[in-house]
């Protein structure tokens, strides 16, 4: 009774498998069919900033300290008690002025008593002179006359000097300091303090101090950009800044450069000469000279954006190059300048340097460029490094304090 019906369902399953058959042939074939071609991404833009020559004058603010232009130490020349002091502390004094007034009551009877013996010695003299001539005396009595009067003329000179001596008076003028000795006071000649001090402060000294190895470094610099060394050139002009940062409002000029070099510091000294009408710059004030040490032609200035470092440490910057692909070039920083990198090899006048866009991007890219948003060149152009980049001295850097700047003209 079973028989017939697994017949029939076999039949059954012979009727479906065509149907399945034909439905899996229909899917494998549209699987084969090629699926449509996915839609290419744009290239990515990027920013980018056009490297061109300019003309920079290199400067450096460089520690310094004021120094009188001319300094006199008032001493006495003769033994004494002060009865006057004839001058204000702190004011200006002309040179030969009076400033003390030395007991001279002895001096003055001492010079009195020499012009007496003077006298006494020429009127032997012409006396001896005309008994010669009759041969009444000797010619070795009237030598021995005549040699009197020389002497007693020297003896009179020099009551007079000292005499003389008693008016203390100023040898240049200038600004007077605080005395030393008040009214009473027993002074002579050749003690080691000084009464008063004198310190001429129109114009006045400044005195730099430069290190040794940055003036080796500018030299080196300079004949490799085939440069001028100014702050070595007599009469360069110098800018002077307070400590608050504050400008002078009126230029000095070098003088000189030390030949030798400080011991101690490593340091070569500087000598520059500033005008003081107001006396504003007073001795001894810790000031920093604005000097102009080198002036290149050709400079290549590139924005901090655009320069990364490698795994070595070396300066490294992505360019994009006339098929706007992406080329990285290996740097040689010489310096910071304000926001920005003076370079001396790897750059080209006319290279776009990429300075925005730079996440995931690698050298043979096909880019797009625009010019860079986020450049703008600091108009303060300061810097904290003067050494090179890449090779820092450490030496230098603990004998010195200098801070670099510029002054920049686009050519």
């Amino acid at each position: 009774m079973q028989f017939p019906i697994a017949i029939k369902q076999a039949a059954d399953r012979f009727v479906v498998c065509p149907v399945l058959l034909l439905l899996f042939t229909l899917v494998l074939s549209g699987c084969s069919q090629e699926a449509p071609p996915a839609a290419q991404m744009p290239p990515p833009a990027v920013g980018v900033y056009t490297v061109s020559s300019t003309s920079l004058t290199l400067t450096e603010d460089l520690p310094g300290r004021t120094a009188p232009y001319r300094k006199a130490e008032v001493r006495p020349q003769v033994d004494g008690i002060v009865e006057k002091r004839l001058f204000t502390e702190g004011r200006f004094v002309e040179a030969g002025q009076q400033l003390y007034q030395i007991d001279d009551a002895t001096y003055r009877a001492a010079h009195q008593r020499a012009l007496a013996s003077l006298n006494n010695a020429r009127r032997l003299a012409e006396r001896y002179r005309a008994l010669q001539k009759t041969s009444a005396v000797s010619r070795q009595q009237l030598d021995d006359a005549i040699a009197a009067l020389d002497l007693a003329e020297a003896e009179a000179e020099i009551s007079r000097i000292s005499l003389a001596y008693t008016k203390v008076l100023a040898p240049i003028a200038g600004r007077i300091g605080r005395s030393a000795v008040s009214e009473g006071a027993l002074v002579s000649n050749g003690q080691s303090e000084a009464l008063a001090t004198i310190q001429q402060l129109d114009p006045i000294y400044v005195d730099i101090s430069q290190p040794v190895i940055r003036m080796q470094q500018l030299r080196a610099a300079a004949t490799k950009n085939g440069a001028e060394v100014l702050g070595e050139q007599a009469a360069a002009s110098v800018e002077l800044l307070f400590e608050d940062g504050s400008l002078y409002s009126l230029k000095g000029t070098l003088q000189f450069s030390e030949v030798s070099v400080e011991p101690d510091t490593g340091s070569v000294i500087l000598r520059a000469e500033f005008p003081n009408p107001r006396g504003e710059l007073l001795p001894g004030m810790f000031v920093k000279a604005r000097l102009k040490t080198l002036h290149l032609e050709s400079a290549l200035l590139v924005p901090q954006q655009g320069v990364q470092r490698d795994l070595h440490g070396n300066p490294t910057a992505l360019v994009v190059n006339t098929n706007g692909q992406v080329e990285s070039r290996n740097l040689i920083t010489e310096r910071t300048v304000g926001n920005q990198w003076l370079v001396s090899s790897g750059l080209q006048p006319g290279d776009r340097v990429v300075t925005e866009g730079l996440f995931m991007l690698r050298p043979g890219m096909q880019v797009t460029v625009t010019p860079a948003a986020n450049v703008q060149a600091d108009s303060d152009l300061t810097d904290s490094d003067p050494v090179n980049s890449d090779h820092t001295d450490s030496q230098l850097a603990s004998s010195a304090e200098s801070t670099p700047r510029t002054e920049t003209e686009q050519q």
